[in-house]
């Protein structure tokens, strides 16, 4: 009769780096109500069909758990936008692809997040939700346009505080034009071209 076989450390091994799924950080910038976070959720939806790791890092959340007390002061939004992109490296760099629909709107704040990424080799792909700020303000999810019309909100981004639309994103989305599905597939594919899903 003979012993039951150990597994030995180097298969383990072989099985943990075999089971890790290849992360990255997806994030989807645009103005307020332009789609980001539906867009992602759509996305999310179908990367977990195809078996992927994902999470969503909402930013309504993010400011509720992990930035409460931050203003909407310059700085306080670039603080805001690093310490999503902090965590959104640490899960991209353990095999989870991270799905970050943040406005996130100065150019330099976006850019400090992709170069933490790339000194870190972790994948870093940056969607332009490039609806205008016409269709977000009719469509006004969470009434923001409306309250600052109405003078009870000021320093909404794109009306009476910068955004800085990226001057070369991976990919521009324009969502007037296309259903939510659509949005979904063309990030899908450009993921898919880049080995990232």
């Amino acid at each position: 009769m003979t012993a039951p076989q150990t597994q030995t450390p180097q298969t383990t091994q072989t099985i943990q780096e075999t089971d890790v799924t290849t992360g990255a950080t997806v994030w989807l910038t645009g103005l307020p109500s332009a789609g980001k976070t539906t867009i992602a959720h759509e996305l999310a939806g179908r990367l977990r069909a195809w078996g992927h790791r994902v999470e969503v890092l909402d930013g309504d959340e993010i400011r509720e758990f992990l930035s409460a007390g931050l203003g909407f002061s310059r700085e306080d939004r670039h603080t805001n936008v690093q310490r999503i992109g902090f965590v959104a490296e640490l899960l991209a760099r353990n095999g989870v692809l991270a799905l970050v629909p943040v406005i996130a709107p100065y150019q330099d704040s976006r850019e400090a997040v992709r170069k933490r990424h790339q000194a870190n080799g972790t994948a870093y792909v940056e969607i332009h939700v490039a609806t205008p700020v016409e269709v977000c303000s009719e469509r006004d999810v969470k009434g923001l346009y409306a309250k600052q019309a109405a003078g009870e909100l000021t320093g909404l981004t794109g009306v009476d505080d910068p955004y800085e639309a990226p001057e070369s994103p991976d990919l521009r989305i324009e969502s007037q034009n296309q259903t939510v599905q659509e949005s979904a597939a063309s990030v899908y594919a450009l993921l898919s071209e880049r080995g990232l899903a």
